[in-house]
């Protein structure tokens, strides 16, 4: 089944255009609480550093403690502000021409702030790679693991621009299972680089602590790891969405968004790759 302009699934109307979020007059604490986890998230895992070494300044529990906290704050305010936004009561808000520009922007914005943020990220390591070289011992890092979890998170941007072309085409059911594919490689993204984690501390001893490059290391990959974690969380509740019909050809402002930062995200991961993981190999 096709779907023209403005039109749904099996009935539902769907205005064109139409994909907004709460009104710009609407307040909500969400993003508040979304910042205050975000902030603890960082603040945690300063607190487990300083609880490191011989000369532990904190109780190692404390910083865990924070930094677990945080990151349950943070994901549940990230969530319950796209639900408020997106999805409560979507079909009683009427289209304003303004609204979907506004939105890229609001990304467009968010993904350059989020440049600054992994190059602040990268410039450290930055630091510790220039230095004495290696400073200490560096698990196998270039393996299938590291190949199948690009391939992975590669293919799904291919998939999720073929879902914006189906829907645009007007293929709901085509749109629909490619979006809900992309979620789940997404998914598989997140649970390798969790195997990978496993791997790299029980295996073989490569913990954040274990000197300069560990901290780099999984700090970096960890900021990357929960953006992967956020996105996957988005897709899958466009695939929900999609699934009761509330996208159109002209009705896809959502999907574009998550769209630029979902390419954005797949595009960072290259830049880790090539000076994480390949760059830490060469001369070690």
């Amino acid at each position: 089944m096709q779907l023209g302009e403005g039109a749904g699934v099996e009935g539902h109307e769907l205005p064109a255009g139409d994909d907004p979020p709460k009104g710009d007059e609407e307040s909500t604490w969400w993003p508040i609480l979304t910042a205050v986890g975000a902030g603890l998230f960082y603040l945690g895992a300063g607190l487990y550093l300083l609880g490191q070494g011989e000369i532990a300044l904190l109780p190692p529990l404390l910083g865990q403690a924070v930094f677990v906290g945080g990151l349950a704050t943070m994901l549940f305010g990230v969530c319950a502000w796209i639900y408020h936004g997106f999805v409560d009561e979507y079909w009683t808000y009427s289209f304003s021409d303004v609204v979907p520009r506004s939105h890229r922007m609001g990304m467009t914005l968010f993904l350059v702030t989020d440049v600054a943020t992994f190059s602040g990220a990268l410039v450290y390591y930055g630091f510790v790679r220039f230095g004495t070289w290696p400073p200490e011992e560096i698990p196998t890092l270039l393996g299938p693991e590291l190949y199948a979890n690009t391939f992975v998170l590669l293919a799904s941007s291919f998939v999720l621009h073929g879902a914006h072309e189906a829907l645009q085409a007007g293929h709901h059911r085509r749109f629909t299972a490619m979006l809900g594919s992309t979620a789940c490689l997404g998914a598989l993204f997140v649970a390798g680089q969790v195997h990978e984690y496993y791997d790299f501390v029980f295996e073989e001893g490569f913990t954040i602590s274990r000197g300069l490059y560990g901290g780099a290391f999984y700090s970096v990959t960890g900021l990357h790891g929960l953006h992967v974690l956020l996105g996957t969380l988005m897709l899958g509740l466009l695939f929900v969405r999609a699934l009761a019909g509330q996208y159109g050809p002209e009705r896809d402002t959502s999907i574009e968004t998550v769209s630029m930062y979902w390419h954005f995200v797949d595009a960072v991961w290259l830049v880790i790759v090539a000076s994480i993981y390949v760059g830490a190999t060469v001369g070690a």
